[in-house]
């Protein structure tokens, strides 16, 4: 439109356009709330392309590996939360319910009583329970620093226990002071530990040691049936020997009847 008013087209040939300028702003209230709402939904689609980019690079290849991942995860989880446990497995190897000796002998298992394990935390225990490995008595008296040595050097070398105990069978001295030589007795070890144990009862004292005060070594396999009986032990290859044995699998010892016993 000319801006004299003629209807015709202008000088610039630009085509008939009809404008409406309202008079008061309010009336396009209506145009501006709709063309907000364009605006927020053309950025939340820009915002979703964005975030979905990595994914539709490759395909629906990536969502379906993200999808089976997310699967075994979920599945791994619930296995293990609610899955069969399995059994714990014992400590030492049970002890054989037919032994092929009375208790006390080779071939039997050993007394069936409690002891006190003095070293470490002192604990109420079961004398079975010392396997496998070697259980030396003493007494109170004896000056065999040596061969308690040499015992635990071996059992460590082969892995297997070292408990020693005194016998006070006649002895007047107090309990403590016993156990205080025991402790002697055990810093003057070099090999290896020494778990020191007071048999109130003096069950492996009436059972394995002959009058005469000597000492007496049990050897014990895991199966909880004493292997072997040695009197008076002496360091040595044959008892290094019998100690060794015990790292084996046990297997039922031939009962043997000790000569004086």
């Amino acid at each position: 439109m000319r801006p004299d008013g003629d209807p015709e087209p202008d000088d610039y040939g630009l085509p008939r356009i009809d404008v409406v300028v309202p008079d008061d702003a309010r009336e396009l209230e209506r145009e501006v709330v709709a063309y907000r709402r364009e605006e927020r939904q053309r950025r939340r689609r820009a915002r979703t392309r964005r975030l979905l980019r990595p994914f539709t690079r490759f395909g629906v290849a990536v969502p379906i590996i993200a999808g089976a991942l997310l699967v075994a995860l979920l599945s791994g989880a619930l296995m293990t939360a609610f899955g069969p446990r399995p059994a714990p497995r014992p400590t030492t190897s049970m002890i054989t319910p037919y032994p092929t000796a009375p208790i006390g002998q080779i071939g039997g298992t050993l007394p069936d009583g409690e002891v006190t394990v003095v070293s470490g935390q002192r604990r109420r225990q079961r004398l079975q329970a010392l396997r496998p490995g070697v259980l030396a008595v003493v007494p109170p008296s004896c000056t065999c620093a040596k061969l308690v040595d040499e015992l635990s050097t071996k059992t460590k070398e082969y892995r297997v226990g070292f408990w020693l105990m005194f016998d006070r069978r006649g002895d007047s001295t107090s309990r403590e002071a016993s156990l205080k030589k025991l402790r002697a007795l055990q810093g003057a070890v070099r090999g290896g530990p020494v778990n020191l144990v007071e048999d109130d009862q003096g069950y492996m004292a009436r059972t394995y040691v002959k009058p005469g005060g000597k000492p007496a070594a049990v050897l014990v396999g895991p199966d909880g049936l004493v292997s072997d009986i040695v009197d008076d032990p002496q360091p040595g290859n044959e008892l290094t020997e019998k100690v060794r044995r015990l790292q084996w699998p046990a297997t039922p010892a031939t009962p043997t009847t000790r000569n004086g016993s």
